[in-house]
């Protein structure tokens, strides 16, 4: 059984690798004992402002086993998104390199559903489950726990060799699996350079984000006006923000992604300062078509927009 676990195990390593994947690390599922409690203060801290999901299935959070019957291992996957491509128009209003192209869900779905199958044809009847950060799984922690980096003072997952420009996802299934050595190194040291720049110091302390004032949340999950305290200080992004990523030295080793389906729609990246301003809801339509930038919907666009002008 031993030798089956880490064959199987470098079978979904080696499947995952082929369908583009930077990362596939496995861990055994199990309750996140240290994550229970640093969750439970950042809830009752309220800085999950109006993101009412972060206090729901609280047990299912912290343990995979409620999410997916008798689940013994969680396979932690990265898929790259780093792109050198920027808007054309340095004064234009910005949007998050993750959103330049397809939703993410979409793709990273589409290739999880590939690898469950691979699983089930070459090992066998495999009961399992796919998460695209849409469902209660703590994706950095099980990351970290799989080997696949640290989680930085901006909380977003590291790696050493490929930096933080990566989403995140799991297949959660109900075989026992060679497990990898969790990453407990912490190769942030004594840098601040992401709560130096944050624009509007939502990195209230190393190692946590209050939600509630990040431009991400701002531009994205605030569905009521942007509150006047951050006028002047949502450094021209209209939908998320890279910021603590931009400046993390460690992103200079990110390499460029790979993925078709992440290459920009062209006129979003032609779209001058003045376009953004004057933009209609057929023009979003057809530059955000299957886009992540859909969850703003055009109302929430062009309430980020107009907020920017002042």
């Amino acid at each position: 059984m031993q030798q089956s676990k880490l064959s199987y195990s470098k079978l979904i390593k080696s499947e995952a690798k082929k369908l583009g994947f930077l990362f596939c690390g496995i861990a055994k599922a199990d309750f996140l004992e240290e994550e229970a409690p640093r969750l439970e203060t950042w809830l009752k801290k309220g800085m999950q402002g109006e993101m009412q999901y972060m206090e729901n299935h609280f047990d299912k959070r912290l343990d995979p086993r409620l999410l997916v019957d008798d689940a013994k291992s969680v396979i932690s996957l990265g898929l790259n998104y780093y792109t050198e491509q920027t808007q054309a128009d340095a004064l234009a209003p910005k949007i998050s390199k993750y959103a330049y192209g397809t939703d993410y869900h979409q793709v990273i779905k589409a290739k999880l559903k590939q690898l469950l199958e691979v699983i089930n044809e070459k090992i066998g009847a495999v009961n399992g489950r796919a998460f695209v950060d849409s469902a209660p799984v703590l994706d950095k922690a099980w990351a970290n726990r799989s080997g696949l980096g640290w989680i930085g003072k901006n909380t977003n997952l590291i790696n050493t060799k490929k930096g933080s420009f990566f989403f995140l996802c799991e297949l959660i299934v109900d075989i026992e699996l060679e497990y990898d050595i969790p990453s407990t190194a912490d190769h942030c040291g004594t840098c601040t350079r992401c709560i130096d720049a944050c624009p509007t110091q939502a990195i209230v302390a190393p190692y946590v984000v209050d939600g509630s004032r990040c431009i991400s949340y701002l531009t994205i999950e605030l569905k009521e006006q942007i509150p006047g305290e951050f006028k002047g200080k949502m450094d021209n992004w209209m939908f998320g923000c890279d910021v603590c990523q931009d400046v993390c030295p460690w992103n200079r080793f990110s390499v460029l992604h790979k993925e078709t389906g992440f290459e920009p729609h062209p006129d979003l990246m032609r779209m001058s300062k003045r376009d953004w301003q004057e933009i209609t809801e057929d023009v979003f339509q057809k530059v955000f078509k299957n886009s992540a930038v859909k969850r703003a919907k055009f109302s929430g666009l062009k309430r980020n927009i107009d907020f920017l002008r002042g």
